[in-house]
């Protein structure tokens, strides 16, 4: 694939551990491509690798047919964002401050400008607001800007968090399990919210969706990744993996497991 991010015959270990291997995925872009699988299949470590917090010991990265060798801290550089589970955000920030964190390395001037209060910092501060208020906006959150995090409800709080990862303008969100915690009503608008990114008027991007809300994942995505004990199991259109032999028993054997 030339452009977007591809995974090619990707492994790792944990000591005597394998958590994944042999993990092949591309996202191209305009797309939302999910990968799903029960408790420990190595949904959580494909994103960290991605996001550079683990290094993969066989296979390799690439980003529109370079190498990739990503680290945490210059991701929104390459336009990869993230969103954590539980939200993350900053309870001492306003939500509008929270949403201004996600956009700062696309600030104008250096840290002695801003210190200083010159103009430059003044006027960069400003473009980064108004960024973060349209982004609210886009998500229709544009009312709670002055409020604490901790005082709003939860699904507010997720939607938040996903402002914070646009507000930096990515070419590929990777969304950690965004329906956890949502009633059927929110993850209804969730799934609009998903749907409706590779076609934003401005800043469109592709998405890379963990997830274990199978209506969600089946109502937004264009093709799916099941992992199983680190290993791809299946991957394809949503019709096709929903019945899929090898997705059925995964699943079921999760559920027995769980109902031992």
């Amino acid at each position: 694939m030339a452009d977007g991010l591809a995974l090619h015959q990707v492994g790792v270990r944990f000591g005597g551990l394998t958590a994944l291997d042999d993990v092949s995925l591309e996202v191209g872009p305009g797309e939302v491509v999910g990968v799903i699988g029960p408790n420990g299949a190595g949904k959580t470590t494909l994103f960290n690798v991605v996001c550079g917090f683990v290094t993969a010991h066989t296979g390799t990265l690439t980003l529109d047919g370079r190498p990739l060798r990503p680290r945490p801290h210059r991701l929104t550089r390459l336009g990869i964002a993230r969103t954590l589970q539980g939200t993350g955000l900053f309870a001492g920030l306003t939500v509008l401050e929270n949403v201004m964190a996600g956009a700062t390395h696309t600030a104008r001037v250096g840290l002695l400008p801003a210190l200083l209060g010159l103009p430059r910092s003044d006027r960069d501060e400003r473009r980064l607001r108004e960024h973060a208020r349209a982004v609210l906006d886009e998500l229709g959150i544009a009312g709670y800007a002055d409020a604490a995090p901790g005082t709003l409800p939860f699904a507010v709080r997720q939607r938040v968090g996903l402002a914070r990862a646009l507000a930096a303008r990515p070419r590929l969100l990777l969304l950690d399990e965004p329906a956890g915690g949502l009633g059927a009503d929110d993850v209804d608008t969730l799934a609009e919210l998903i749907r409706g990114l590779p076609h934003r008027a401005a800043d469109p991007c592709a998405v890379l969706l963990v997830e274990h809300h199978m209506d969600l994942v089946m109502a937004v995505c264009d093709r799916i990744v099941v992992l199983d004990f680190g290993r791809v199991v299946a991957a394809g259109a949503p019709e096709a993996v929903r019945e899929d032999p090898a997705v059925v028993d995964a699943y079921l054997g999760a559920a027995v497991d769980e109902a031992a």
